[in-house]
């Protein structure tokens, strides 16, 4: 984990050296002020030699002025530093979300994840900034106070330096409780916003039933979670100051303590112990930087340790000898397929059936039969556990899944639209497309001429998810994005199960000039749609039950004929 957020620094490297030597010269600055003073106290002063006491004063005010620049690079482009290594960190986080399976998605929530990426960087880059400032200034300032305080008086120094082994043991000791409860408090805050994003996102069905209490409700048990959380890390955070502050506290009536009594029996002359007394606080100064360091570091590392867990998530690999695909023709073969999401239970067991190229097959049934499953397998959405499933007689897992997903066009029944315009969406399909290309699938897709009555056209906005579009709309557009692809192979996966039946007919109409020349698999809820597929194949729990053309199964009276009798009662 540590050699993974070291390898944030090389692309900032320059900024952060220069950062350190920057605070190097602030803590060699801040270390000349004592000594200075000491020096007027004890000679310039009692000689009366002000030429020299105004040239140090100069020299003093000179470095000040330097210090004002320093620490102007040091606040500025530390945090730019910090900034460049989050947005590393959050772009690397993206790209691997990207590449990680579906069953990953299954069982993390949106807003957990997006926390992550968000929330969580946020304080991995004060981290990033100021956790070697701080270590780095702390050293200088730390080793020069004691080599300084040394050469005033070593016995009054070892006894300043006696404290430094008591604030790491009160360090040490809180340490491991900041950190869990540090790490409670992110999972709190990855809680909330999940339940935030699906609150909002399900605002609508939320008011359509009244169920504005029980958000609320479900709210508010989030939110006490969080702030149970937040206040635990704050006892051990109050814990960890009040110990370490009065132990400084301490400190400070110790040298005043000892110092005086050094220089009450003449062991230290005015100029050495006030001195002294500056050095002091050149020597707190690194102690509370420390003291903030360790909660910071524990806000950072249990924000890191989150991030680190998602790059550790297996991605979707390829095999070695996988190969894009050139071109295909669609044929199909699932030979002996077995599927499970869990140990507890098997979704497919055994399936074997062929889909020639050019030809259209329908699987129905009731639900929980794993249609929906099989179509996933196609594309490499899930991985089969035994068997194979070949395309043109070759392994799928010898294609590479781009190539492999590049040669699938889907339609589902959930249409997902991005936030942006229709031109936008339907773009997906394929983004190198022309701006013809794109008005021909809107046009095969009987969406076109709904787009130009709009103000905007095809750069209408169409809200977050295609809010400010019909079911029917949304869909027609997700076809015109197949349209674009213009893919070997379809599936639609109920694909108007969810539309009234005007508006299913209008789609249907478009799928089935979709469908035109490729390989189709079709997953159907409505018989109706599906009474012109070459193969019907009707799934239960128990595997591939009936087989045959639509003529057919409703001649063996079984039980795709019950499920069509059902829908066509008269």
């Amino acid at each position: 984990m540590l050699k993974r957020f070291l390898n944030y620094y090389k692309p900032v490297k320059k900024i952060l050296i220069f950062d350190l030597v920057c605070a190097l010269l602030v803590a060699v600055f801040d270390l000349f002020y004592p000594m200075i003073t000491r020096n007027i106290i004890n000679i310039y002063v009692p000689d009366r030699n002000f030429r020299l006491m105004i040239t140090w004063l100069l020299i003093l005010g000179v470095l000040y002025i330097i210090k004002v620049f320093l620490n102007y690079f040091i606040t500025y482009y530390g945090h730019v530093m910090g900034v460049k290594m989050q947005a590393h960190m959050r772009k690397d986080m993206f790209e691997h979300l990207q590449d990680l399976p579906f069953v990953f998605f299954d069982e993390n929530k949106t807003g957990t994840l997006t926390s992550r990426i968000i929330n969580d960087l946020m304080e991995i880059s004060e981290l990033a900034h100021h956790g070697p400032e701080d270590l780095f200034i702390s050293l200088i300032m730390l080793i020069g106070s004691f080599s300084l305080l040394s050469m005033i008086n070593l016995p009054l120094a070892l006894i300043v330096f006696a404290f430094v082994p008591l604030l790491l043991f009160i360090a040490l000791k809180l340490r491991s409780r900041m950190e869990e409860t540090f790490l409670k408090s992110r999972e709190a805050i990855g809680e909330v916003n999940a339940n935030l994003e699906n609150s909002i996102s399900g605002i609508r069905v939320s008011k359509a039933f009244t169920n504005r209490e029980n958000e609320i409700e479900k709210f508010d048990r989030n939110n006490d979670f969080f702030q149970e959380a937040r206040k635990k890390a704050y006892k051990v955070m109050a814990e960890f100051h009040t110990g370490t502050t009065f132990v400084t506290d301490i400190l400070n009536i110790v040298v005043l303590t000892a110092g005086g009594i050094f220089f009450y029996n003449g062991w230290i002359d005015f100029g050495d112990f006030a001195a002294f007394i500056l050095y002091i606080g050149n020597f707190l100064n690194p102690i509370r930087r420390l003291i903030n360091f360790v909660e910071q570091f524990q806000a950072g590392q249990s924000g890191f340790k989150r991030f680190d867990e998602i790059m550790n998530e297996k991605v979707e690999n390829d095999s070695l000898n996988a190969k894009d695909i050139e071109q295909i023709n669609g044929h199909i073969k699932f030979d002996n397929v077995s599927f499970s999401y869990d140990e507890s239970k098997n979704i497919l067991k055994n399936i074997s059936l062929e889909i020639k190229a050019g030809h259209t097959i329908a699987f129905v049934g009731p639900s929980g039969g794993g249609k929906t499953t099989l179509c996933h397998l196609i594309p490499r959405f899930y991985e089969v556990e035994s068997g194979t499933i070949t395309i043109d007689d070759i392994d799928i897992k010898d294609f590479t899944r781009r190539s492999l997903r590049q040669n699938i066009g889907i339609v589902q029944q959930e249409v997902f639209l991005f936030t942006g315009t229709i031109y936008e969406n339907i773009l997906v399909g394929k983004l190198d497309a022309s701006n013809e290309e794109v008005i021909a699938a809107a046009k095969k897709a009987n969406i076109h001429d709904h787009i130009m009555t709009l103000p905007d056209g095809y750069d209408t906005y169409i809200g977050e998810r295609g809010a400010k579009l019909s079911g029917g709309q949304k869909q027609r557009i997700s076809i015109a994005r197949v349209f674009l692809k213009n893919p070997p192979i379809l599936i639609l996966d109920e694909a108007t199960s969810a539309l009234d039946n005007a508006t299913e007919l209008l789609i249907q109409n478009s799928l089935e000039e979709l469908a035109k020349d490729r390989t189709t698999v079709v997953v159907a809820h409505r018989l109706s749609t599906i009474k012109a597929a070459d193969e019907i194949i009707v799934i239960t729990d128990q595997g591939i039950e009936e087989r045959g053309d639509h003529h057919k199964l409703l001649a063996e009276n079984g039980i795709y004929a019950k499920l069509y009798n059902s829908q066509f009662k008269v």
